[in-house]
C-alpha cells in the first residue's frame, strides 16, 4: 500500500471547538460554531479527495435476474484498488447474479474488462483483476486504531462524477458480526457496497459489505441498507488473506462440526451437544457434554466468546481446544474444514403413542413395515424401556438418542410386552420415503351424532376448554380471525372434539397468487382433520393476492400464537402450499426451521437451493405433483437435490392429475405423511 502524507484541517476544528465556550458571549460562540461546521465540512472533503484515486466504478452485464427472493441489479456499484498492478476488491453481493461480463472504470475514466479471481466467503469479499498497472492504492487505517465514536465516511463511485458519493457517520461498534466487521451509522446501500469506509484523514478502515449475525448467504444483511446499520470488513483483515485470493483460492468459513446445548450468547461454559460424524471435532474425539474452556490459549467464559472464535476462522486453520470432561481437562488440536459430511439420522421404524404423563418407557403406536423394528418383531403396544442400556423414559428422549446415530449402526433395545421383558438387537436404517398405507388414526373416533347434531364428546370438550388471558375460550370449528398487530386476516378449522387433553398436529396452508383456495382446502381436509386430529391454519397475504418476502414473519407469528392457544405438538407442524404458494411456504419453513418439522409442496419444486440438513432442526419434505403436470420435472430435480443433502423426502406422482391441487382421494396420503412426522 502506498504511504500518503495527509494532514486535514482537523487541528483547526479542535481549536474552534475550544473557543466555542468563549467568555465574549453568545455572538462569538455562534460565529465559532459556524466556523466549526465549515472546518468539519472541509475535513470530510479532504478525506474524500485523499481516498478518491483508489475507488473505482463497477458495472456488471447479464446474469440471473433473481437469487432466491433477492432481485439482482445491473446498476453500477463500487470497488477498491488494493494493488497497483490491477487487483481490486469489492462486495461479493455485487456478483451474486453471476454476470457474463464485468467492466471497471478507473477514476481517470479508463475502462477495463475485469475477471473474478476468488472470493472470501467468510467476509463476503470478491477479488477482481484488470490488466492495468500504476494504479493508486489507499492508505491503511489499522484495525487497532479504530475507536467507537470516531468519524466514518462511506464512499461509493457509481456516477460519472469527479468525486465519489459521500455519506458521513460514526463508528457505532467494533468487532461486530462475530468479530468480522466494523459497524457504522453512515448510510450504506448497494450503490456503495464494495467501496471504502474511511476515517477523517482519508485512510481506509474497511470495505463496505452487507452482513448479518444470523445468516451467511451472499445477500444476508441487504435488508438493512440505509437503516443506520452498515458494516465494513477491516482492510487489514482483507490484506492478510490477499495472497491466497490472488492465487485463485476461494476462502470458505471453517467448520469444527459441533453444535451446542444452548444458543444463548451469554451462557457460561459452552457445552457440546452434538459432534458431527467424520468432522474435525469427531476426529479430535470431542464428545457430547464436553465444556469448552479454552481455545488457542484464550479462556472461554461465555458462548459469545466461543462464537467469535468459531465464526471468524477460515477452513484450514488449526485450533487448540481445551475441554472439561467430568473432573479432567483435555486438550485437542483440530483443523477446520469447509464442509462436513451431510447429516442423516438413523431410523428404528416406530411411531410412539401420544400419551401424556406416561412413565417407564415409550409405548409403540405403530411399526413401519420392513423397518428395523419390524424385522426385530416389535409390535404395536410394546414398550421400549432402554436403548443400549440407557433408560428411555419418553418418546422425546428416544428420538433424540436415535437422531444421534447413523444408518447401519447397531443398537440393543429392552422391550416389554405383556409384563415380560426381552432384549432385541437391530441395525438402524435410513428414514423411508414411502408413506404407510395402513396407519390407524391416533385419535379416538367421534361417536355418532344424535339428531340435534351435537355429541356428548364435543360438548364435554368445550366444557373443559381452558379460557385465554381475556377469559375467552378458544374457538372451535371454522372461523376467521386477526392477530394483534397485523391488519391481515387468517382462517382456521379446529375439529369439534378438540380437547387440551391430547396433542394435535397442525397444517399451515399457504395460498397461491390471486386465490385463497379456502373452500377447496376446507372441503378436502375437513373430514381428514376430524379423523386424524389435525388443526388447519391458513394465513392470508396482505394484498390478498401474492406474498411478499417480509410476510414470512407474519406467518411465523400467526403459527406461534395459534400453537400457544391450541395444544399443538411441536414436532408435527407442517407448512403446505400449491404452485407459487408452495415456493413461499418453503421459504418460510427454511427461514424459521425451529418451527416447521414438515414441508408439503404441491405442483411446485424449490426455486433456490435448500439449506444444509442440520441435526438441530428436524425437517421432512413431501413433494406432490400430477403425472401430467409440467412442474413434475422441477419436482423431480428438487427431490434429487434434497436427497443429496440427506433430508428425508417423499415424492408422490398422482395419476390423471395435471397442474392442479390433489383430489379428495389423495388427501389421506398427505395426512398420513403428516401424521407420521414424529416417527423414530
Amino acid at each position: 500500500m502506498r504511504s500518503v502524507q495527509f494532514l486535514p484541517r482537523i487541528l483547526l476544528t479542535v481549536f474552534l471547538s475550544l473557543t466555542t465556550l468563549s467568555p465574549d458571549g453568545p455572538a462569538l460562540a455562534q460565529v465559532n460554531r459556524a466556523a466549526l461546521e465549515l472546518a468539519e465540512e472541509q475535513a470530510f472533503k479532504e478525506a474524500t479527495v485523499a481516498a478518491s484515486p483508489s475507488i473505482v466504478r463497477i458495472d456488471t452485464v447479464g446474469g440471473l435476474d433473481m437469487i432466491g427472493r433477492q432481485l439482482t441489479s445491473t446498476a453500477s456499484t463500487t470497488g477498491l484498488i488494493v494493488e497497483a498492478d490491477g487487483f481490486i476488491v469489492s462486495s461479493a453481493f455485487n456478483f451474486i447474479s453471476k454476470p457474463t461480463s464485468i467492466l471497471v472504470t478507473l477514476p481517470d475514466g479508463r475502462r477495463f474488462p475485469a475477471k473474478i479471481v476468488a472470493t472470501d466467503r467468510l467476509r463476503m469479499i470478491t477479488l477482481l483483476k484488470i490488466e492495468a498497472s500504476g494504479l493508486k492504492t489507499p492508505q491503511l487505517s489499522l484495525k487497532s486504531e479504530h475507536r467507537v465514536g470516531q468519524w466514518s465516511i462511506a464512499l461509493g463511485r457509481t456516477y460519472d462524477t469527479t468525486l465519489p458519493s459521500v455519506s458521513v457517520g460514526l463508528i457505532s461498534a467494533l468487532n461486530r458480526v462475530w468479530g468480522k466487521a466494523i459497524q457504522t451509522d453512515a448510510k450504506v446501500s448497494p450503490v456503495n457496497y464494495g467501496g471504502p469506509l474511511v476515517d477523517i484523514r482519508g485512510r481506509v478502515m474497511g470495505v463496505l459489505v452487507p452482513l448479518s449475525p444470523q445468516a451467511d448467504s451472499e445477500a444476508a444483511g441487504v435488508e438493512w441498507y440505509d437503516s443506520g446499520i452498515g458494516f465494513a470488513v477491516p482492510l487489514d483483515d482483507i490484506l492478510r488473506v490477499l495472497p491466497r485470493l490472488k492465487e485463485g483460492q476461494d476462502l470458505r468459513p471453517g467448520l469444527a462440526g459441533v453444535t451446542f446445548k444452548t444458543r444463548d450468547p451469554n451462557a457460561t461454559l459452552p457445552a457440546i451437544d452434538r459432534v458431527r460424524y467424520d468432522s474435525p471435532a469427531w476426529k479430535a474425539e470431542l464428545k457430547s457434554g464436553d465444556q469448552i474452556v479454552q481455545v488457542n490459549g484464550q479462556p472461554i467464559e461465555r458462548m459469545a466468546h466461543l462464537m467469535y472464535v468459531l465464526k471468524s476462522r477460515l477452513e484450514g486453520e488449526t485450533l487448540t481446544v481445551t475441554v472439561k470432561r467430568g473432573d479432567e481437562e483435555l486438550t485437542r488440536s483440530l483443523t477446520l474444514v469447509a464442509e462436513v459430511p451431510a447429516y442423516e439420522s438413523g431410523f428404528l421404524g416406530v411411531l410412539p403413542e401420544r400419551t401424556t404423563g406416561a412413565a417407564g418407557g415409550v409405548r409403540v403406536r405403530f411399526v413401519f413395515p420392513d423397518s428395523p423394528a419390524a424385522k426385530a418383531q416389535l409390535e404395536s403396544g410394546d414398550r421400549i424401556v432402554s436403548l443400549n442400556n440407557d433408560a428411555m423414559p419418553t418418546a422425546t428422549a428416544l428420538l433424540d438418542r436415535v437422531s444421534r446415530l447413523r444408518p447401519a449402526e447397531k443398537v440393543e433395545l429392552a422391550v416389554e410386552r405383556d409384563g415380560k421383558s426381552r432384549t432385541v438387537s437391530l441395525e438402524l436404517s435410513s428414514i423411508p420415503e414411502t408413506i404407510p398405507e395402513n396407519l390407524p388414526a391416533a385419535t379416538v373416533a367421534k361417536p355418532e351424532q344424535p339428531a340435534d347434531g351435537k355429541t356428548e364428546q364435543a360438548a364435554d370438550a368445550k366444557a373443559r376448554t381452558p379460557a385465554n388471558a381475556d377469559g375467552e375460550k378458544p374457538k372451535i370449528g371454522r372461523f376467521a380471525a386477526k392477530l394483534d398487530g397485523y391488519d391481515q386476516e387468517h382462517w382456521a378449522y379446529v375439529p369439534d372434539d378438540w380437547s387440551p387433553d391430547r396433542t394435535w398436529s397442525l397444517l399451515v396452508w399457504i395460498h397461491p397468487t390471486a386465490t385463497s383456495m379456502e373452500a377447496t382446502i376446507f372441503n378436502r381436509w375437513k373430514s381428514i382433520c376430524d379423523h386424524r386430529g389435525i388443526l388447519l391454519l391458513a394465513p392470508k397475504s396482505k394484498s390478498g393476492r401474492n406474498w411478499t418476502p417480509n410476510e414470512t414473519e407474519y406467518v411465523r407469528d400467526v403459527v406461534r400464537d395459534f400453537s400457544a392457544t391450541y395444544k399443538v405438538a411441536v414436532n408435527r407442524i407442517a407448512i403446505h402450499g400449491f404452485d407459487d404458494g408452495g415456493v413461499f411456504a418453503a421459504q418460510v419453513a427454511f427461514e424459521h426451521r425451529e418451527l416447521f418439522s414438515g414441508i408439503i409442496l404441491a405442483g411446485t419444486g424449490l426455486r433456490e437451493a435448500p439449506p444444509e440438513n442440520l441435526p438441530d432442526f428436524r425437517q421432512q419434505l413431501l413433494l406432490v405433483s400430477g403425472i401430467n403436470d409440467p412442474a413434475t420435472r422441477l419436482v423431480g430435480l428438487t427431490a434429487d437435490a434434497i436427497r443429496a443433502l440427506r433430508f428425508p423426502v417423499t415424492q408422490l406422482e398422482l395419476d390423471d392429475l395435471g397442474h392442479e391441487y390433489p383430489k379428495d382421494e389423495s388427501i389421506d396420503q398427505l395426512a398420513r405423511w403428516l401424521d407420521s412426522l414424529d416417527r423414530i
